[in-house]
C-alpha cells in the first residue's frame, strides 16, 4: 500500500537545543506552514517548543 503524500511524515526538533525530535505525520491540507507542537523534552526535563524540520 503506497503512503499518501497528503499526509506525510515529519520531524519534530527541540527549540532547546537538545536534538531531540519526535516523529509525526501531519495533513498538508490543513496545515501547509510548519508545525510547531509544545511537547515533553527529556533531556532539559521540561515542556518546550517543537518545530516542524524538513
Amino acid at each position: 500500500m503506497a503512503r499518501n503524500e497528503l499526509r506525510p511524515v515529519i520531524k519534530l526538533r527541540s527549540t532547546a537545543g537538545t536534538g531531540f525530535t519526535y516523529v509525526t505525520r501531519k495533513n498538508r491540507r490543513n496545515d501547509p506552514d510548519r508545525l510547531q507542537l509544545r511537547k515533553y523534552d527529556p533531556l532539559v526535563r521540561r515542556h518546550v517548543t517543537f518545530r516542524e524540520e524538513r
